[in-house]
């Protein structure tokens, strides 16, 4: 097993995407998965070197990345450091470095051809990322299967008191575990409202041309399970997988320290595994 740890790619925000890149070494092009971690999230956050690990064994070429402006620095890539690029992140940014991050499997020089089947690249997204991996899964042709988890199905609805938030030029959100405070600013705002189509992850469930497998938990406290049935409603192709009594993270908590992970968890990796295998 060959992995690269914090490689930072040049992307379309001229901020540096910190990434973790792993695929056996046995000269058998595998298919890719590229991981979209969510709000207040980081690509080491919890479990997620044991799904990565995971899906290495099974023969995927795995590679997760902070987001450039998920509050993670390239010295300390856990937690949020750099609490100003947090709140100068929006949604548009995190769709570039999807963009940066796809364009960069085919122009690299540290994955061997004879590794990466490119014409078979695959999205998973968790949470808020879920929502960006249905965006950019509706507009490039390059993705070929999506796998959403305990993902939102709706940006707009979840801005709130906007001339407040407009005449502070700022709003703070308390992380729970860190205790700090995070700011957005009030640019986000201006970014979704100045993109709504784009942004409008509805319309981009009805454009998707490609499978879709969503996954959410029946007790998930953050993105309630009704938004996983609204993704199925606007796209009756997929395939919808609830958890019973898992909640938004299937039962993971920060930091993950031991190698056994909930059986929750163990569903959400079974069932992606057997998507993305299949024709």
């Amino acid at each position: 097993m060959r992995i690269f740890k914090n490689v930072a790619i040049e992307g379309l925000n001229k901020k540096p995407i910190l990434t973790d890149i792993g695929y056996l070494e046995n000269n058998k092009p595998k298919p890719i998965i590229i991981f979209l971690h969510g709000f207040k999230g980081f690509k080491d956050w919890g479990h997620f070197n044991f799904i990565m690990n995971f899906f290495i064994q099974q023969e995927f070429v795995f590679i997760k990345f902070n987001f450039s402006f998920n509050g993670g620095t390239i010295d300390q890539p856990l937690d949020f450091p750099d609490l100003e690029a947090f709140g100068n992140n929006d949604y548009i940014k995190e769709l570039n470095d999807v963009e940066s991050v796809l364009n960069w499997i085919n122009t690299n020089t540290l994955l061997p051809a004879s590794e990466v089947n490119t014409q078979h690249i695959f999205l998973i997204g968790h949470s808020r990322g879920g929502g960006i991996a249905i965006i950019k899964a509706s507009e490039d042709t390059r993705i070929k299967k999506l796998v959403t988890w305990a993902a939102v199905s709706d940006f707009i609805s979840r801005v709130s008191d906007i001339e407040e938030w407009k005449k502070n030029g700022v709003v703070y959100v308390e992380n729970a575990r860190t205790k700090q405070k995070m700011p957005m600013y009030f640019n986000f705002v201006e970014t979704l409202l100045g993109n709504q189509e784009r942004l409008n992850i509805e319309k981009c469930e009805k454009k998707l041309k490609i499978p879709h497998l969503i996954i959410h938990g029946t007790h998930d406290e953050a993105v309630h399970f009704s938004e996983a049935e609204n993704l199925k409603k606007w796209n009756p192709s997929a395939n919808l997988f609830l958890i019973q009594k898992a909640n938004h993270t299937f039962g993971i908590s920060h930091p993950h320290l031991d190698n056994e992970i909930s059986f929750q968890a163990k569903s959400v990796l079974e069932k992606t595994l057997n998507f993305l295998k299949g024709n």
